[in-house]
């Protein structure tokens, strides 16, 4: 049974960083794609960015571009989003998932990832 567990989120100023992090457990992950989500109130649930296990492959959504960093420690079995500039806008649930096999051309789809985190809270005060 595959588990993503998330944390690392809270309250912070705008210009500020918070770094989240995916625990995953379950399987080995080789082969899979892991992708950072966020859905704020009111919005649908947006791609943020995403990983290849592997090879560490990343994707950004344009609004990440440039502050925003994924990478994952094979060792920990753990993804990490490192948020840097942030700004109300950003906040959000941030939302950690994964499945195998998850095409390049489809992975910003939500409907791509079979396995799902409960989701941690982001709040960015202006």
């Amino acid at each position: 049974q595959v588990q993503l567990v998330e944390s690392g989120g809270g309250l912070v100023q705008a210009g500020g960083s918070l770094r989240l992090s995916c625990a995953a457990s379950g399987r080995t992950f080789s082969g899979y794609t892991m992708g950072w989500f966020r859905q704020a109130p009111g919005k649908e649930r947006e791609f943020v960015a995403a990983i290849t296990w592997n090879i560490g492959r990343t994707n950004y959504a344009d609004s990440a571009k440039g502050r925003f960093t994924i990478s994952r420690d094979n060792a920990r079995n753990t993804v990490y989003l490192q948020m840097n500039s942030l700004k109300p806008e950003d906040t959000a649930v941030y939302y950690c998932a994964a499945n195998a096999q998850v095409a390049l051309a489809t992975m910003r789809a939500p409907l791509e990832y079979k396995y799902w985190g409960q989701g941690t809270q982001v709040t960015v005060s202006s």
